[in-house]
């Protein structure tokens, strides 16, 4: 696949970049090779090949799924204009 200098125009407005005409056919050449690196890539046999996240392998470190108060309640409450019985207290909004 190429593209041709229209394509170009077309893909700097819809990108909304500025190109002058002088820039179109250095553009073109550079999408052009990148295109190309890109048919080289679907030309490679990845079967049967793990999707990978990093290139070391890892695990993630997981943590005991507990509900808690987050021991720190009253650090929070401190910074609520108005609490009431350890909760915050907010103007009433339904009637």
């Amino acid at each position: 696949m190429s593209v041709d200098a229209d394509t170009v125009r077309r893909i700097a407005h819809l990108a909304r970049i500025a190109v002058a005409d002088d820039e179109v056919e250095h553009l073109r050449g550079e999408i052009n090779a990148i295109l190309a690196f890109v048919e080289q890539l679907s030309e490679v046999n990845v079967e049967g090949v793990e999707p990978m996240t990093s290139v070391m392998p890892m695990t993630m470190k997981k943590r005991a799924d507990a509900v808690t108060d987050g021991g720190n309640a009253d650090a929070v409450l401190r910074n609520a204009p108005a609490t009431q019985d350890h909760f915050f207290l907010v103007p009433k909004v339904v009637e």
